[in-house]
């Protein structure tokens, strides 16, 4: 790909994500951040200014970005003294709050080094991942209720290009990925908005499909996995496309090939074996399976990354629980690409998945509207933290289950077994 031809990508794909995935409205201010984590990397640049280019043009009356180097948090947990990972920079915390109160977008840059944190002291890296997790817990609480538009998307960067293909250049790594996003993303299509626009439509038919069946609970049987989990009464389906409670239609993941709700936190059984690594936290966690009870995480298993995973569960009560379930055909784009991207944005649309943690209130009839106690007393689940990981596979068969007990097949070998 020219220079050139990058520029034009790179302009088209910041007009999808003001016109598609923000929705940005004239007026509103945007406000932009690297991840759910800390500022963005100064080599994603580029996009910030065309996303603040295609933000003014939309109408937006101010568009700023925190910037960092995500270098500083290997260098912490290697030099700071043990007792210092309560500190935490609150400024940050209430920039972000001050943009939702105030009803304005917030775009995500995903595209960090998968293993930076790596081979560190699990225990320094989990105090400062907690740390941070208590801290963004209000902005947490605002997303997960869709108080404002939100989205995330990706960049290519140079760390996580070179994971990903690693017999190449750095330069030639950053090429291969950014041509990933952008054909994962739809922007290599002649009209991507037009793609955008189709896709949204297809997906939402499937959510409505499935909230029409109003399972009760769904059976998963793979190698390596025997699951069932409930579904809570008022449970909502949702695909690409919500409402934020400002009034605003957004896209809140780009690419997005999924359809998902909560799960019961109560009713989960059996054992899951998760079918891509996950990268949480600086540390990529290989070849694992969680087994539940009554809900609850009783055991984990990994050939790398264990303890990480431990401590993950450990963090709260909720993070020993079930907060999404999401349907992903194994044939997705991201699916057929047939390559990991150790990104949870990328492999959770090529994969069904599950997340440990913190269940999205929209996802729940009323929910928003509810207090933490009524929350969980309807199944929802409330933690710090909300982990996808990714479970489904060309093996995977999901059953719904009806209310009589009954089962009917949802997914086969991975795809759709219904036809709309």
């Amino acid at each position: 790909m020219t220079g050139k031809t990058h520029q034009k990508m790179l302009e088209k794909y910041a007009e999808a994500i003001v016109k598609v995935g923000l929705n940005i409205r004239a007026g509103q201010r945007l406000i932009i951040t690297l991840g759910a984590t800390r500022g963005v990397p100064h080599q994603f640049a580029p996009l910030v200014r065309e996303i603040s280019k295609a933000a003014y043009a939309a109408g937006a009356k101010y568009v700023d970005a925190i910037f960092a180097d995500e270098e500083m948090l290997r260098l912490r947990v290697q030099n700071a003294p043990w007792d210092s990972f309560q500190e935490y920079p609150k400024w940050q915390i209430q920039a972000l709050l001050n943009m939702i109160e105030n009803g304005d977008a917030m775009l995500s840059i995903a595209g960090s080094n998968p293993d930076l944190l790596g081979g560190l002291d699990t225990e320094f890296v989990g105090n400062m991942q907690r740390t941070h997790l208590e801290n963004w817990g209000p902005i947490s609480e605002k997303v997960t209720t869709n108080a404002i538009n939100w989205c995330v998307v990706a960049a290519a960067g140079e760390a996580w290009a070179q994971k990903i293909f690693p017999d190449l250049s750095s330069k030639k790594a950053q090429e291969k990925l950014w041509e990933a996003i952008f054909q994962t993303t739809r922007i290599d299509q002649p009209d991507p908005i037009a793609a955008w626009e189709k896709h949204i439509v297809s997906l939402r038919e499937r959510a409505r499909h499935l909230q029409v069946k109003q399972y009760t609970g769904l059976y998963y049987k793979a190698p390596g996995t025997d699951f069932t989990l409930g579904l809570p009464n008022g449970h909502l389906w949702i695909s690409a496309q919500s409402l934020a409670q400002n009034g605003i239609a957004f896209t809140a993941n780009m690419p997005t090939e999924e359809v998902f709700t909560l799960p019961d936190r109560n009713r989960a059984d059996g054992v899951i074996s998760a079918t891509f690594p996950l990268s949480y936290s600086g540390t990529l966690i290989e070849d694992f399976q969680v087994t539940f009870e009554n809900g609850r995480i009783i055991k984990v298993t990994a050939k790398k990354g264990e303890a990480a995973l431990q401590k993950l569960v450990d963090t709260d009560e909720g993070s020993q629980r079930l907060g999404e379930v999401a349907l992903v055909p194994a044939s997705s784009p991201i699916g057929q690409r047939g390559h990991l991207f150790y990104n949870t944005l990328f492999d959770e649309n090529a994969s069904c998945h599950i997340a440990i943690g913190r269940a999205y209130r929209f996802t729940l009839t009323g929910g928003t509207e509810l207090n933490d106690e009524e929350f969980i007393s309807a199944g929802g689940n409330v933690s710090l933290n909300h982990v996808d990981f990714m479970i489904g596979s060309p093996q995977m068969d999901i059953d719904g289950i009806r209310k009589d007990g009954s089962r009917e097949p949802v997914m086969r070998s991975g795809e759709w077994a219904f036809k709309l």
